[in-house]
């Protein structure tokens, strides 16, 4: 039986929609089912920590021991877990069937491409022009959330300020650029000192460190104790009556060499690839889609259930006809994917979807 992410209460979309709440009085979507919505403290002012890769499974690291000590409950992202669709999810307050970005490598129909959805290019680099603004629905949260009398703030690594992927998912936000850790946590202390505020601070540390380097890596370890630092810096020094939240935009897991499954064989060549190594999606002929599962060992589903519920049509046009989901235990590489990586996520695993519920 496929099981869907939840949207209905222990999702990072109903976390959004709580934040909302709790803001303004009201929402667009559903908020956190009761007891999980008990644990949100009341305030004038909140401080959400995005920890990008950081999932349930990473909080087994005998360094985030700090981090596992504030779980107050466990949440899951969207499908699929991966960076642009959970941010998206933060940036509106909606699942990926309402909000339209449904995959890291995105049919975009009006382009008549498969557009890197982080970087805003095509598979083989080119740059893709476009209204990058308007990607997402209006208004969106920060949108709804400055009508309400909120300032809404993110605070981000420097180099991403006036990035293609800014430009979507802050429309209406104030970008802070902050140029290490310790500039991300003073930044963030700082702005938190004025009522009526919301922060959304991003650290990209544990994905990065472990697409590049593994999970058993001096590197990734070293990912592991810089975001604890930011965690008990912002703990210890935001001020009081401030609510400190964090959480993941979706876990990791790791593949060696021998579980990436290239997709290499010429007569799968007429089919459309985009989505992720986890969740590939497919246009095409159906038949080959079936030989394909059955070549790979993939099962071959209908995609638009897992992104939550009424898809409009612009996310349904994204979506693949069918979506091809790979063993837990195996990624999937079309042309145009990349190979390199020491680790992946977008799929349905618990690994990919559980991610902490973090009070401060």
């Amino acid at each position: 039986m496929l099981v869907v992410p939840s949207y209905d209460g222990a999702g990072l979309v109903n976390l959004m929609a709580e934040i909302e709440l709790k803001l303004t009085g009201q929402s667009t979507f559903r908020g956190l089912a009761s007891d999980l919505a008990a644990s949100i403290p009341e305030a004038d002012t909140y401080v959400l920590v995005l920890f990008d890769g950081l999932g349930i499974t990473q909080l087994g690291d005998p360094g985030a021991r700090t981090l596992a000590a504030s779980m107050s409950g466990t949440l899951q992202a969207p499908f699929p877990s991966t960076t642009s669709v959970s941010l998206a999810t933060i940036a509106t307050g909606l699942p990926p069937s309402k909000h339209g970005q449904v995959a890291h490598l995105t049919w975009m129909p009006d382009v008549g491409k498969v557009v890197n959805s982080l970087k805003w290019v095509t598979t083989t680099g080119e740059p893709v022009p476009y209204g990058y603004s308007s990607v997402l629905p209006s208004p969106n949260l920060w949108e709804r959330l400055r009508a309400a009398g909120v300032e809404p703030i993110t605070v981000q690594p420097g180099d991403f300020s006036g990035s293609p992927l800014s430009r979507v998912l802050y429309r209406g936000a104030r970008f802070e650029g902050a140029w290490d850790e310790e500039d991300l946590v003073t930044a963030t202390v700082q702005l938190a000192s004025e009522p009526r505020r919301f922060i959304f601070t991003y650290v990209p540390h544990v994905d990065f460190a472990g697409h590049v380097f593994g999970l058993e890596s001096s590197e990734f370890a070293e990912a592991i104790k810089v975001v604890v630092g930011v965690w008990e810096g912002l703990a210890a020094q935001l001020p009081p009556g401030v609510a400190l939240i964090g959480t993941a935009d979706h876990g990791l897991v790791g593949f060696t060499d021998d579980q990436k499954q290239l997709i290499r064989d010429p007569r799968f060549d007429e089919l459309r690839f985009a989505g992720d190594t986890r969740g590939v999606h497919l246009w095409g002929d159906e038949g080959l889609m079936h030989d394909l599962a059955e070549m790979t060992g993939g099962s071959l589903v209908d995609g638009a259930p897992l992104i939550g519920p009424d898809p409009t049509p612009q996310a349904l046009s994204r979506l693949g006809e069918k979506v091809l989901l790979p063993p837990d235990d195996r990624a999937f590489i079309p042309k145009g994917f990349d190979k390199r990586l020491r680790c992946y996520h977008g799929g349905l695993s618990t690994a990919e979807v559980d991610i902490p519920l973090l009070l401060g």
